[in-house]
């Protein structure tokens, strides 16, 4: 029997958005039997990952039609190509064009153009998303800076904009299909509207979005950059509601000397400073980072500074990665921290932050809250909280379903997650 093209999403929530997309163009011209893998390079681990993935996938399906897309294969496409197990790769650009899925057999393994040509974000809309109680919104796409880390302006091309009028048609498409909370993504949302008409910062875009579509209950916002922040996006924390008080910032590393040589455009101080000022606006904001362990040229002193920062600017969700080379970068060819130091700075940040958002959560007990119901009766508060609600005495979670959001009650902490009774 004839089975419907799947989509295997590695790497980013832009990632996921899209692969809601290409599932749907696939859908649409007609495939079968195919499996997309739509790639992350973030990490030269990410590239591995996605070729152990083709590997794994080839073997538990011999007969099927396997497309490689995504910023690996936008990067390095004769690689994937050479895959035996890979029948076409398609570009960042081509995975977005039902064209690619229509003219599968027609010999054209790879399909990838300059994705620095590209000038707009593609204008899809979807209706829904197969397995996910919130939804991600597309608001740009692309980055104008170069960290001396980072690969991935080379995957996805230079800062492009979404207006914010097709930004609220797709907000109200999938409002209108019952999701009550979405997510705005992009590659670098901070830089929005740089290369729109007028200008409009994130804030100011973000604030006419709420307005434009007045069913959405709760908006977030996925990684900024501490050093674009605008005064706009600070006056609607504070004053807006249904912008969630959870904000995740793209911080790298506590020492403002490798901050100098990631060439990052912000300080330590200058995050310590941007969480307090948002905690004063908002005083229930939580904040997340990502971290970097072991940067090339990393003294164990430099480490101790984002152990510091960490507690200076009460960060409490942390993604931390050590340090992986990505050929290609400028930091591929600083001088090397070596790779069990990076692990176990990683390691030491981690726990770290197992600690602080232990403290964080068993602060949250007996308070109340909303919560935004996901698969088995587990979710997410406002400040980004997981979740799990228990049976009350005079309420049944089966009354609820996934994509609800319920209000609760914290009662209590088990292994690393909250527990909830649902108020009456």
């Amino acid at each position: 029997m004839k089975t419907e093209p799947h989509v295997i999403t590695l790497g980013c929530r832009l990632n996921t958005y899209e692969s809601e997309l290409m599932h749907d163009l696939a859908k649409q011209a007609g495939l079968t039997d195919t499996i997309i893998v739509n790639t992350c390079t973030v990490t030269s681990e990410a590239d591995r990952q996605a070729r152990q993935t083709i590997r794994k996938l080839r073997r538990q399906n011999p007969a099927a039609n396997i497309i490689v897309s995504g910023c690996a294969a936008q990067i390095d496409p004769e690689k994937f190509a050479a895959m035996p197990e890979v029948d076409r790769v398609l570009g960042n650009q081509e995975k977005l064009d039902i064209r690619s899925y229509q003219n599968s057999d027609d010999g054209e393994k790879i399909l990838v153009a300059d994705i620095m040509q590209a000038k707009e974000v593609a204008g899809h809309l979807l209706s829904g998303f197969e397995t996910r109680s919130r939804a991600f919104v597309q608001i740009q796409q692309g980055c104008d800076h170069r960290c001396t880390f980072c690969i991935i302006p080379f995957g996805r091309g230079v800062n492009r904009s979404v207006p914010v009028g097709v930004i609220a048609q797709q907000m109200n498409k999938l409002t209108d299909a019952g999701y009550k909370e979405a997510v705005l993504t992009g590659v670098d949302i901070s830089s929005y509207g740089g290369d729109l008409p007028g200008q409009p910062t994130l804030g100011q875009m973000a604030r006419r979005l709420l307005d434009q579509a007045p069913a959405l209950q709760r908006l977030r916002l996925s990684s900024l950059d501490p050093a674009a922040i605008d005064d706009d996006l600070i006056a609607l924390l504070a004053e807006e509601p249904r912008l969630m008080p959870h904000i995740h910032l793209s911080v790298q590393t506590g020492s403002d000397l490798i901050l100098k040589r990631m060439k990052r455009r912000h300080t330590a101080p200058d995050v310590v400073a941007l969480c307090r000022q948002l905690r004063e606006v908002r005083p229930e904001t939580a904040f997340g980072a990502d971290l970097i362990a072991g940067f090339p040229t990393e003294s164990d002193a430099m480490h101790q500074e984002t152990l510091a920062l960490i507690d200076e600017a009460k960060l409490t969700y942390l993604h931390v990665f050590p340090y992986s080379p990505r050929p290609g970068t400028p930091a591929a060819d600083m001088p090397q921290v070596n790779d069990a130091v990076r692990k176990s700075r990683a390691a030491e940040i981690r726990a770290k932050g197992d600690n602080r958002q232990e403290g964080y959560f068993n602060g949250l007990i007996g308070a109340t809250a909303s919560l935004l119901v996901e698969r088995g009766g587990k979710g997410y508060t406002e400040t980004y909280a997981p979740a799990s609600l228990e049976n009350g005495k005079q309420n049944s979670v089966a009354e609820y379903k996934q994509g609800d959001i319920v209000p609760v009650t914290i009662t209590g902490l088990n292994q690393g997650s909250l527990t909830a009774e649902i108020n009456i």
